[in-house]
This record gives C-alpha cells, sequence and structure tokens, in this order.
C-alpha cells in the first residue's frame, strides 16, 4: 500500500510564535519551501527535518508521520 507523509510543521511553527519567514531562516531554506512544506507539496529531506525537530525541541516522529493513501 503507499503510504504519504503528513507533517505538523505548520502547528508547532504556530505555537512557535513564528512566521514562515522565521522559521525559513532558522532552518536555512526560502519562505515559499516552508509553505510548500505545510501544505504537504514537497516533503523535506532527513536534513531539514532533522532541523526542525532540532529546533522545535522534539522527536522528528513528532513533526512527521507516514498515512496510508485515501
Amino acid at each position: 500500500m503507499d503510504k504519504k507523509v503528513i507533517n505538523h510543521i505548520k502547528k508547532y511553527r504556530l505555537e512557535n510564535n513564528l512566521s514562515q519567514q522565521d522559521l525559513a531562516n532558522a532552518v536555512g531554506v526560502s519562505r515559499q519551501s516552508i509553505n510548500s512544506i505545510e501544505r504537504g507539496r514537497y516533503t523535506p529531506s532527513l536534513q531539514l527535518a532533522l532541523k526542525f525537530a532540532q529546533l522545535f525541541g522534539c522527536a522528528p516522529d513528532k513533526l512527521f508521520q507516514l498515512k496510508e493513501k485515501i
């Protein structure tokens, strides 16, 4: 079965009072990349996923999960 990566980046970003630009600056990508990740259009690299986890002080599996495609 196919699986899809879902993420909770927007939730964590908002809980930490960060704009998309603030988050982009913190992890070294463009604001457009953050927007694409939050909308599920782009799955970040492992390196970027680990940067998010480190920034938010949580395990990567709190930010990203595999879900069955419907």
